[in-house]
C-alpha cells in the first residue's frame, strides 16, 4: 500500500480539472495574443477564467493576474512594493515561506531594504502588539505575512493585521497560497494590497497561479516585461490550459469547501486520537492539532522514538509525508521554521497534510507503519 499524506507540498489533479485542460490542449492551440478567430476563442477561454476567480474571491477581474505560481506572485508583489512604491522598510515574521524571506533578503543585501521581523511566540504564533510597534516606529512600511503557515498550520488573523496596516499608512501583503480555495476569502471584506496563489495547492495543475493587486491602493510597475500580456503586467505566452485547470479547479473547490472541510477535519482528528493512543509524550507544533490549518497536523514525536532517518523509514513502508516545506527538501537543508522554535535534534517531526481523497483505511495504515518504526 502507498498512501500520500503531503498536500501541503501539492495536491493529485482532479479528474475534472484533467478533463477540462484535456479539452483545452485539443481545441485552443492558438496564441490568445493572435486577433484571428483561433486566437480570440483562447483568448476568451483566459478571460472566462479570470472572471470566475474573481467571482469567489469577491474582487474584479482586473485586480487578477496569473502568473506561474505562488513564487512569482510573491515576488511580484515585493518587487512592485520595492522598485515602485518606494518602500525602505519591511515587516515580516522569520518563519514566512522562503519566496518571500530570500526576496527580501536579496534586497537586504543590495542596500535597498531594512528587515524588521515582527516577535513570534514558542508555538510560532504573531505578536500584534509587536507589529503594531514596529509600525509606529516605522510607519508606511510594507507588511508581508502569511495567512497560513505550510509547516505549523498557524493561521494569521488578516483583518486584525490589515486594521494596524492601515492606521500607520502600511501595504499589506499576504502569502495566500496554502489557504485560497480551503477557506472563503472575500477581499471586499477583507482588506489587503496584494495575496498570491498557487493552483496545484488546491487540485490545480502546477505553474501555474495568481496574484491580486487592489487596484484602489496599489500601481505596480510589470516584473516580466514582453509582449504586454495580462494587461502589460506580466509578459510572455499565457498558460491556457494551466488557466483553464486553475479556474476549474477553483470553482470545485468552492463548490465543495464546506464538505470537503468537515472530512478532512475528520480525518485529522482521527489520527490525533490514535497518535496519542500510540505515543505517551506526543505533542503538535504551532496550531495544527487545535484551530490552525485544517488540512495540516505537524507532529512532534517524543524523544529519542525515532531517529533522523523516519521519513526515509516511512517512505520505504509506503507513507509520503515531510518533515517542512518541500521547497527546501530537494536543497538537503533544515526548515526554518523547525530552527526558529528550537526543536531539540532528538525530536523527530512529521508534517501530515490530508486532502479529501484520503481515508480513514490510510490513516489506520500510517498508525500501523508507526507502530512498525518504532518497535524495529
Amino acid at each position: 500500500m502507498k498512501i500520500y499524506l503531503d498536500n501541503t507540498a501539492s495536491t493529485p489533479l482532479l479528474n475534472e480539472v484533467i478533463d477540462c485542460m484535456n479539452d483545452t490542449m485539443l481545441n485552443l492551440f492558438a496564441n490568445p495574443s493572435s486577433i484571428h478567430f483561433h486566437g480570440r476563442n483562447s483568448k476568451v477561454a483566459i478571460e472566462t477564467a479570470r472572471k470566475s476567480i474573481a467571482k469567489y474571491l469577491n474582487c474584479t477581474p482586473s485586480e487578477i493576474f496569473f502568473t506561474s505560481g505562488g513564487t512569482e506572485a510573491n515576488n511580484m508583489a515585493l518587487y512592485g512594493c520595492v522598485y515602485d512604491l518606494g518602500v525602505k522598510h519591511v515587516i515580516t515574521s522569520p518563519i514566512e515561506h522562503h519566496a518571500v524571506l530570500e526576496t527580501l533578503e536579496n534586497f537586504v543585501h543590495r542596500g535597498l531594504i531594512e528587515i524588521h521581523f515582527v516577535k513570534i511566540n514558542e508555538k510560532g504564533q504573531i505578536d500584534y502588539d509587536s507589529l503594531e510597534n514596529l509600525l509606529k516606529t516605522y510607519p508606511a512600511s510594507l507588511v508581508s505575512l502569511m495567512h497560513a503557515n505550510n509547516e505549523i498550520s498557524n493561521l494569521l488573523s488578516i483583518n486584525k493585521v490589515s486594521r494596524i496596516c492601515r492606521k500607520y499608512d502600511a501595504i499589506f501583503h499576504s502569502d495566500t497560497v496554502q489557504t485560497i480555495c480551503h477557506y472563503k476569502i472575500d477581499l471586499q471584506k477583507t482588506d489587503v494590497d496584494f495575496v498570491s496563489c498557487s493552483a496545484h495547492k488546491f487540485h490545480g495543475p502546477k505553474g501555474i497561479g495568481f496574484i491580486y493587486i487592489n487596484k484602489n491602493r496599489v500601481k505596480i510597475s510589470p516584473l516580466l516585461f514582453g509582449g504586454g500580456q495580462e494587461r502589460g503586467m506580466r509578459g510572455g505566452t499565457e498558460n491556457i490550459y494551466g488557466v483553464v485547470g486553475m479556474a476549474k479547479a477553483f470553482e470545485i473547490a468552492h463548490q465543495n469547501m464546506d464538505l470537503d472541510m468537515r472530512k478532512i477535519l475528520s480525518l485529522k482528528s482521527y489520527m490525533i486520537e490514535n497518535l496519542n493512543k500510540t505515543f505517551v509524550g506526543i505533542e503538535y507544533l504551532g496550531d495544527s492539532a487545535t484551530d490552525g490549518l485544517y488540512t495540516v497536523l505537524s507532529v512532534l514525536f517524543p524523544e529519542n522514538v525515532f531517529d533522523d532517518m523516519l521519513l526515509m523509514r516511512l517512505d520505504i513502508e509506503g507513507v509520503s509525508a515531510s518533515s517542512g516545506s518541500a521547497c527546501t527538501s530537494g536543497a538537503l537543508k533544515g526548515s526554518h521554521v523547525m530552527k526558529h522554535l528550537k526543536i531539540p535534534e532528538n525530536r523527530q517531526t512529521v508534517r501530515f497534510s490530508f486532502s479529501k481523497f484520503n481515508t480513514i483505511e490510510e490513516i489506520d495504515f500510517c498508525i500501523e507503519v508507526l507502530k512498525k518504526i518504532k518497535n524495529s
